[in-house]
């Protein structure tokens, strides 16, 4: 396997002594816990005065009014649910891997498929069919990095992790010599 980033220079989460960084938080991702944190908190407030005023008054009430309990539109109760867990980069990465042949052309999406995206490093693994697009795809690294962070915002991918294709099952056997990997040097 051989990852490539962004002018050929090893990421800083590929320290050469040990267990991998994680990534600093930036700007943005700071803002997003705090107006996550701050919703949450004007939430169980307002909560806590409605069950007030709903006590003073007698209990749960149904009314002609919209509240809590009406039921919502699915793609609103999606977005929320989303918002809530912190799911937008999950989500947008999700997305991307939907429109992978338009990002990175119809001939290298029939040969070159996304597996996984790990949020924590921000590395996209990428399965080739073959060596030699896994090889053109090495090469096409940079550029494909710094398009997907154009579509899903600054530094969301710092680093495309790119595998050949895996070898034929091993099968064991009565012609089998002992410890041998047979084929495999030759896939991957």
């Amino acid at each position: 396997m051989t990852e490539n980033t962004p002018g050929g220079v090893p990421s800083p989460s590929q320290g050469s002594g040990g267990a991998p960084k994680p990534p600093e938080p930036s700007g943005v991702d700071l803002a997003r816990v705090a107006l996550r944190a701050a919703k949450e908190a004007a939430r169980a407030r307002g909560d806590a005065a409605q069950q007030k005023k709903q006590a003073r008054r007698g209990g749960l009430r149904s009314g002609a009014r919209a509240d809590g309990r009406d039921p919502m539109a699915l793609g609103s109760a999606i977005n929320r649910l989303i918002t809530e867990r912190g799911w937008e980069a999950p989500a947008a990465v999700g997305g991307v891997m939907g429109r992978w042949p338009q990002i990175v052309g119809e001939d290298v999406a029939k040969h070159c498929v996304p597996e996984k995206y790990d949020e924590d490093e921000r590395v996209l693994t990428v399965r080739c069919d073959s060596t030699a697009w896994a090889t053109n795809l090495r090469l096409l690294a940079p550029t494909l990095v710094a398009r997907l962070n154009e579509d899903l915002g600054h530094g969301r991918v710092k680093l495309i992790k790119v595998q050949g294709p895996g070898g034929p099952a091993r099968r064991y056997g009565p012609l089998r010599a002992p410890g041998s990997t047979g084929p495999g040097d030759t896939y991957g």
